[in-house]
């Protein structure tokens, strides 16, 4: 099985293959903070956002989210971390759901439904022709999606790092020592004390 063939995977489906239920939940997030439909909420964690969909046209119905993307907005009617909201009922329910066409297509087990060697094949050429992207800009919305679910946390970093920081999908790097970041002052600059330290959100340049 390579990329080109003519199985067709949505960026959740993929992730799902390559690191199980987190990583799907993670497009779907990411799905729906690209529709304004996510935003963060209090301190790692995201809520259901009021706001128009990305895709709506004006006098039609927003396009229908995909099953998994329904169940996770309908699940931060109240804000919760990523890890609460992979443990959700409905969440959970539409993962199963998603298993069971791709252990149809073989790329699950039985009884495990972990991924077999075609789809983690598929998975790997998938990466080899979709590299990391350097930024986000000039990508559309489905390329994103597709950065994530081949690349997690690090496509994460480049696209949507303040989104994905303030909302718990990431953790705050940490470069000039452990616990450095914890103790800096609020609201401004660390002392410079002959180490250097970045945060997530200065990647990709512009606002999320």
């Amino acid at each position: 099985m390579s990329a080109d063939t003519a199985i067709r995977l949505q960026p959740h489906e993929i992730a799902l293959l390559r690191g199980g239920p987190r990583a799907a939940v993670t497009v779907a997030v990411m799905g729906l903070h690209l529709r304004g439909a996510v935003e963060a909420g209090r301190p790692r964690t995201m809520r259901a956002s009021e706001a128009v969909t990305a895709d709506a046209v004006p006098g039609q119905s927003p396009s229908p989210l995909p099953p998994l993307e329904n169940a996770v907005r309908a699940s931060l009617h109240e804000p919760c971390g990523l890890r609460t909201l992979v443990k959700r009922s409905d969440v959970r329910l539409a993962v199963a759901l998603m298993r069971i066409p791709l252990a149809e297509a073989g790329l699950l087990r039985w009884p495990l439904l972990g991924p077999t060697r075609a789809a983690r094949r598929h998975v790997r050429a998938l990466r080899e022709a979709h590299a990391l992207p350097a930024g986000r800009h000039g990508l559309t919305d489905h390329d994103k999606l597709l950065a994530v679910a081949l690349h997690g946390e690090a496509a994460l970093r480049v696209l949507v790092p303040r989104f994905a920081l303030r909302a718990g999908l990431i953790q705050r790097a940490e470069v000039a020592g452990k616990g450095l970041l914890r103790h800096s002052p609020r609201g401004g600059d660390a002392p410079f004390h002959g180490r250097s330290w970045y945060s997530c959100g200065s990647s990709g340049g512009g606002s999320d």
